[in-house]
């Protein structure tokens, strides 16, 4: 598993990945570093396929953003190094 980025989600049905500054629980914030959002996923294993194999050749990913503070966070996901390295080069 990516010891250095996260996938996170918000209430606002966000879907977002980079390297966290830390770690945030309930209602906190959290920081991502080197962040990008997953504009649309094609729906092979939802958002636990982005943390397992990364964004397919279908999927839409944001611009890379050097930081960006997100709230109202529903989960922080783990991610494998295979899934951070298809963030990196999507």
């Amino acid at each position: 598993m990516s010891t250095t980025t996260v996938i996170v989600t918000t209430k606002h049905r966000g879907v977002f990945w980079g390297s966290p500054d830390g770690y945030a629980t309930g209602d906190e914030i959290i920081h991502l570093n080197n962040a990008r959002m997953c504009i649309y996923w094609s729906g092979r294993k939802g958002i636990l396929g982005l943390a397992e194999n990364g964004p397919l050749d279908a999927d839409r990913i944001g611009a890379t953003a050097p930081r960006i503070e997100l709230r109202d966070i529903t989960a922080v996901i783990g991610v494998t190094d295979k899934a951070a390295a298809a963030w990196t080069s999507a």
